[in-house]
């Protein structure tokens, strides 16, 4: 009991630095942007997107570095990008008078991300049916298989760059830009130190309760480290900007998926992934996606209903989790 207490202390205390760093993030970030003259769509779906998941990325180094458990985050991306998609919008509506989104939102950075989860789970299936020892439960991903995704984030960022080379520069602003990178670099200690403190509580819940540390990753790390996106969004909604609040998770969730996962591996050398328990979680999230995409082409806009009805998913994907924990069901194998 006394463990499972000193754990959830952990757990807050971390979430708590892991929050304050990305206060810094968010401020330095923006200040940024607009010292660059970067379009608001940019800013939402690369600058934005790329620092607020650094927790994530922070996340599979940890794991994978210091505590020898890659699996454990890869949870955590997968589990971020399904709190992105249905927490993290849901309370944007929920806090703002409407939230509003574009064609070019649903067009273009949507329909990348669905791109995004196919390569991934292509990967997957390259390491588990074309690399030597690869199996059927256990997909072996090596650094050059992991550079496809790495080259398709490329293209994204690309695809990003085209939209600055028409953008008219706003007014310059008042920023010193050599202290605003000196805060940005503060503010990634910051939320690695809060990191390092949640991987170490879910490693903690799992030899408690038990479980494999996959699940904690999808669940508790996940939750964690998606505070930032989850701060930055409902501010930027309850401040009238739709557009960077909605860009901002659908560019986290890519920068996760096709940086964040490789990262891991190349800092391993080479990385096992299980494939069993790989396909139910990727084929919930592209569920996941295409309830996003529909609800958010729906007139352009989210509606209170359709964040309840998002939030009701994710109260399903949870319950679900739990009772693969407890072993009452057994439909994500291998765990």
């Amino acid at each position: 009991m006394n463990g499972l207490l000193a754990y959830l202390v952990l757990v807050i205390a971390a979430t708590a630095v892991i929050w304050k760093g990305s206060e810094l993030l968010e401020r330095s970030a923006e200040r940024l942007s607009k010292y660059y003259g970067l379009p608001v769509a940019v800013h939402g779906a690369v600058v934005v997107a790329v620092g607020s998941s650094f927790p994530e990325l922070s996340s599979v180094v940890i794991s994978t570095l210091l505590h020898g458990e890659f699996s454990l985050g890869v949870g955590a991306i997968v589990g971020s990008a399904i709190f992105n998609l249905l927490v993290i919008p849901a309370l944007s509506a929920l806090s703002s008078e409407e939230l509003e989104a574009t064609r070019d939102i649903v067009h273009k950075d949507a329909q990348f991300y669905i791109i995004s989860v196919l390569v991934l789970f292509i990967t997957f299936s390259l390491g588990a049916t074309y690399v030597p020892g690869g199996t059927n439960t256990a997909a072996i991903l090596t650094p050059a298989l992991v550079l496809i995704p790495l080259a398709t984030y490329g293209i994204y960022v690309f695809l990003q760059y085209q939209d600055t080379r028409d953008h008219v520069t706003a007014e310059a602003v008042d920023v010193d830009p050599r202290r605003e990178w000196g805060t940005l670099a503060v503010s990634l200690v910051v939320i690695a130190v809060g990191v390092e403190g949640v991987v170490r509580a879910a490693l903690g819940f799992g030899e408690l309760f038990g479980t494999p540390s996959f699940l904690w990753g999808l669940t508790v790390i996940a939750a964690a480290t998606s505070l930032p996106d989850a701060f930055i969004s409902v501010r930027a909604a309850k401040n009238d900007a739709s557009v960077t609040s909605l860009t901002n998770v659908l560019g986290s969730n890519t920068f996760n998926l096709l940086v964040a996962i490789p990262v891991g591996v190349l800092l391993a050398g080479s990385a096992t992934v299980n494939f069993l328990t790989a396909i139910p979680m990727m084929g919930f999230l592209a569920f996941a996606t295409l309830v996003f995409v529909v609800f958010t082409r729906t007139h352009l806009e989210l509606t209170d209903r359709e964040a309840y009805a998002l939030l009701g998913l994710y109260a399903a994907f949870l319950a679900w989790m739990t009772l693969e924990t407890v072993g009452v069901i057994d439909t994500v194998r291998g765990v």
